[in-house]
């Protein structure tokens, strides 16, 4: 079992705090993706679960274990970083069984285990090979399977494939999915790209400031955002997000529009709706096209409404051109609510 339990987990360095008292459990062969923007402190708790930096105050277990006052090499872990890390001078072979000499593994074992992750990921015709010969893509996967013949508890990872070009990264996300699903290995995974958090993760964390804002599945975050930032932060194009003012008990208006909302107390909220969730409806919010990007299957079209941008994913075979006025009907059971003070959901 290597469930991780972070609890009340916070890490200054001098006056600047980097992480305000996280808490978050990781189930046993779950893989949860940290997300969030550059600076939010997504790799700083990685590395404080690694052991390559001390929290400030808070506690790290791993399989009922508290970890935190342990050396990385006592913790059972593995890391892949951004940049692969591979020795060039190795093989390799050498490269995905330096872990295990360093352990002292018998010849017998090592020669098992590292062809059965090489040919885990599709790289035991490489095994003579020096990193000088590889592509960055087959890197990765050295790296990787260097990870995975170790047998870790858990396996953390850092960003792995932002160095490779958009259609590797495509078919190693597919590929590490499977490969750490049969693992069966408790998987942290890191990034700012919220696509591969959407397409790997059991749960994705999302997080902001040094705090975690909402921990759910991929369909959760996306569907239903805690606060205001996920749904800016989740989603290309992003939610929009429109002032709501209360006329009524149950009853909100929007740019001229009266809805059904929520039963709240403020005057004021914000209504919130992906792109993807309006209709060309009469009825619906008045918007005028200002510009119209045709992406294939659909169309993207940013319009003004009640003098703010919004942005509708529209049917490609819906003829739009700038300067058209639409009414764009919002999908009952997709709108979400925020209250603008504290910018969570309602």
């Amino acid at each position: 079992m290597a469930e991780i339990v972070i609890k009340d987990v916070a890490k200054s360095f001098g006056a600047f705090t980097a992480l305000h008292s996280i808490d978050l459990t990781i189930a046993d062969q779950e893989f949860m993706v940290l997300l969030g923007a550059s600076g939010c402190g997504k790799t700083t708790l990685l590395r404080i679960i690694a052991g390559l930096e001390t929290p400030s105050q808070g506690e790290v277990w791993i399989g009922g274990h508290r970890v935190d006052r342990l050396p990385p090499r006592e913790r059972g872990i593995a890391m892949v970083f951004q940049n692969y890390a591979v020795f060039p001078h190795l093989t390799v072979f050498e490269n995905i069984a330096f872990g295990l000499r360093m352990k002292k593994v018998p010849q017998p074992e090592i020669d098992r285990r590292v062809s059965r992750t090489a040919e885990l990921m599709h790289i035991e015709q490489l095994l003579k090979r020096y990193s000088g010969q590889l592509s960055g893509g087959q890197r990765q996967r050295v790296a990787v399977a260097r990870a995975l013949t170790m047998e870790p508890d858990v396996i953390l990872m850092d960003e792995p494939l932002s160095n490779l070009d958009a259609l590797l990264r495509l078919e190693m996300r597919a590929e590490l999915k499977g490969v750490l699903a049969a693992s069966k290995t408790t998987t942290i995974y890191v990034t700012h790209d919220q696509v591969e958090a959407m397409s790997l993760a059991d749960r994705i964390s999302v997080m902001n400031g040094g705090r975690i804002v909402q921990a759910a599945t991929p369909v959760e975050v996306y569907r239903n955002p805690a606060a205001r930032f996920v749904g800016s932060f989740i989603g290309n194009p992003p939610m929009n997000f429109i002032p709501a003012m209360k006329v009524g008990e149950g009853k909100w208006q929007v740019a001229g529009l009266t809805l059904d909302g929520p039963k709240a107390d403020q005057d004021r909220l914000e209504f919130a709706i992906r792109p993807e969730d309006v209709t060309v409806t009469p009825g619906g919010l008045k918007a005028t096209a200002r510009v119209v990007e045709p992406l294939g299957a659909h169309t993207l079209v940013t319009c003004d409404v009640n003098g703010a941008p919004f942005r509708a994913v529209l049917e490609s075979d819906l003829r739009v051109a700038p300067g058209d006025d639409l009414s764009l009907a919002p999908k009952s059971d997709r709108v979400r609510w925020f209250d603008p003070e504290t910018t969570m959901a309602v």
